[in-house]
């Protein structure tokens, strides 16, 4: 005799695979939250930038261990204006559980002595 899931266990069991392979977006309005991932699971950060300004969005603090960085961080310009400000995505991926601390900064990369113009931070815990 088979034996039938009832609905709502294969609903949540639907959810539950829905959940792992979702990708968490986040951007400035998320500044000091805490995140939950997956392992596995991968984390899009969109924060407004303009390389050609010399200033772009590099990471500061990460545990690479928890949580790692995937390819350079892309820009995506508002305008096909030279010098348009736009988006600068950085992608991670949680790799392990536990919890991270991800900090980017927006600054000039070959200014070592001068604070960043910006900073984006958030706790990342990864299940």
């Amino acid at each position: 005799m088979k034996k039938i899931f009832p609905m709502t266990a294969l609903i949540m069991m639907l959810f539950s695979l829905a959940a792992c392979s979702s990708t968490v977006k986040l951007d400035q309005s998320n500044d000091g939250q805490t995140i939950n991932l997956n392992t596995g699971q991968k984390l899009v950060i969109a924060l407004e930038g303009n390389p050609t300004t010399g200033y772009n969005w590099e990471v500061g603090e990460i545990d690479g261990s928890i949580i790692e960085q995937g390819g350079e961080a892309d820009f995506k310009a508002d305008s096909v204006l030279i010098g348009s400000g736009g988006v600068v995505t950085l992608t991670f991926t949680g790799v392990a559980p536990g919890e991270a601390h991800l900090k980017l900064v927006y600054h000039k990369s070959w200014e070592a002595d001068v604070a960043p113009l910006e900073e984006f931070n958030i706790t990342i815990h990864v299940k």
